[in-house]
Order: C-alpha cells, then structure tokens, then sequence
C-alpha cells in the first residue's frame, strides 16, 4: 500500500533537514516522511524510525532497504514512550530534530484486519502491537469495563454525546453475548441512538472507534510520556514537529509546547497550527484533520551571577 505523508512540505520546512542531521521518525509507518528526511539531509544524513507495530516494519524495511543497508536509516519496533530508551539503544545522544505524526494509519483502518474500522466486518482487536499480549484488546475492554468506567472512556476519548447510552447497551448485549467483531459494536452503537439520530449513526461509530483504539493503546499517555523525552534529545537549535488529527491529541500539543516555552525551553515556531490545503485535501481526504504544531529547542541560559 503507498503511504502518502501528510503536510510533507510544511514537516520538511519546520524540520529543516541538513547534510549530516541526525533525525528521529517517531511514527515512521509507511517511511514517506522519512525517505524525504532522507533525500533532504543526503549524503550522510542519518534517520531513526520508530514503530509499535511489526507488520508495518516489515514492509517498510523491504521499501526502504537501500537507506538500511547504506547505513542511513536505523528502525526500531518500540512505542515512542520509551523514546530515550530507544535511542540509547541505538547509542544516539543527540538528535537535530524528532517528528511524531500521531494517530491511526491508513495501514491500520484498510488492512490491518485488526477492527481499526466498522467499515469491514473484523475481530476488535484495535492493539498497534497485535504480539503484545500484556495490552487489552478492544473487545477485552468491551467485557471488563462497568457502564461507567466505558461512558468516561467514550466521552473523554470520543467526544460522544451518547456516550451513556452506548455503555449501557454494549453491558446490555454482553450478557448474551461478548461483543468480538466490529460489526457486533457498530450494532450496538446504531441500537443506543434515539430514532432521530440513527442517520448518522456512522459519525458516533467513528467516535466510539476512536475513544476504543486511544484506550487501548494508551495514545494519550504515550504521547505526553514521548514529548519530553523529545525535548530532551534535541541539540540546541533542534526542531520537534507533531502532527495531530483530533483535538485531545492537538490541545495536549498546544499546551506542552506553552509550558515549554515559559520554562525557556522551546521557542514555539507556529502561532497557528499549519492545516492542509485544499489540494492536498482533495488528493489525500484523511489528511483532512491534520494540524501541525513545531518548536524550536533554546540555547540554555548560562547563570550570570554579577557579584561585582
């Protein structure tokens, strides 16, 4: 499957890839972002690619072999919250610039078969890791959870207004039978909704999806673990790019780089998030959603202490 990196320019003009930049892919999925870090910081630029899940590596390591074998790209099977862990690993000390393009990949909803999507009728598994076995799947959580320890996981991670009713529901339905496909929960979430609302039962499934994949893979927790780590990694001068696609996932962003820059760590270097134009929406709708915030690391202060 071609992977299509989101906002490729406005990430190249923020990261600002040089000869000889060492560079972290935090998300490096299908490696388009990180084949144009590459061809940018060309001919001894070198990149570390970061991902939970095996299948994409695999595929990625046959796409990107000629970086691989030239020494140029290094990949490493391992979620970006244990980035510091990752990079002493693969002895980095310092790094030019680190990317994260959160979210869920066009892998993960067309052909993961890992109930990413109530689009196909698949197991609810939703885990980016499917080998870990110490992580819940979705249907573990559809089965272990109260109806209000699933209402706060659907209103906090979904937004959902139904969120109560569809918890009642799915506990409702397991009683008879644990809920295990996708198709099972899409047939919760359309019997939850009032008569008036079922037309656009696709919309609240989209957002229960959500608030499913987020808990279970911890992407919140993960996210504010890896953004420090980040910060710390970056020479002086550093860029960290983040591109979100929904607003928990932007405003825990926006908020971290604030804080960042009233320590004097960071210095923010987009008011605004950067969104994808029109074109680039019409060529590739899932970017749609995107927002794209970047920092620049600060120089820190050296203690002037003036005794005279």
């Amino acid at each position: 499957m071609r992977h299509v990196p989101v906002l490729l320019d406005e990430v190249l003009a923020h990261l600002a890839p040089r000869p000889g930049g060492r560079y972290v892919d935090a998300t490096i999925n299908g490696g388009g972002h990180t084949r144009a870090l590459l061809d940018a910081s060309a001919p001894d630029g070198r990149v570390l690619g970061i991902d939970r899940d095996p299948d994409i590596l695999a595929a990625l390591r046959a796409r990107l072999a000629d970086a691989i074998d030239a020494g140029r790209l290094e990949i490493a099977n391992a979620s970006f919250a244990a980035l510091g862990d990752v990079l002493a690993a693969h002895e980095v000390a310092a790094v030019d610039g680190v990317l994260f393009d959160l979210g869920v990949s066009s892998f993960h909803l067309d052909a993961s078969g890992r109930g990413f999507s109530f689009l196909r009728d698949e197991p609810l598994d939703m885990r980016f890791d499917p080998t870990d076995s110490e992580r819940e799947t979705a249907a573990d959580i559809l089965a272990s959870r109260d109806a209000a320890e699933l209402t706060a996981i659907f209103r906090t991670y979904g937004e959902e207004r139904f969120a109560s009713r569809i918890a009642r529901t799915v506990v409702a339905r397991r009683r008879v039978a644990p809920l295990r496909s996708t198709g099972e929960l899409l047939a919760a979430v359309e019997q939850s909704l009032p008569p008036h609302a079922r037309w656009r039962a696709s919309r609240d499934a989209a957002r229960i999806f959500q608030a499913l994949r987020i808990a279970a893979n911890d992407e919140l927790e993960a996210v504010a673990a890896a953004l420090p780590q980040a910060v710390a990694a970056l020479v002086p001068g550093g860029r960290l790019v983040v591109i979100s696609f929904h607003s928990l996932e932007d405003r825990l962003v926006k908020h971290f780089f604030r804080d960042q820059q009233h320590a004097g760590r960071l210095r923010i270097l987009t008011k605004r998030p950067l969104q994808p134009g029109a074109e680039e929406v019409a060529a590739n709708p899932r970017a749609a959603s995107a927002k794209l915030r970047a920092a620049e690391k600060i120089e820190p202060r050296m203690n002037t202490d003036d005794h005279g």
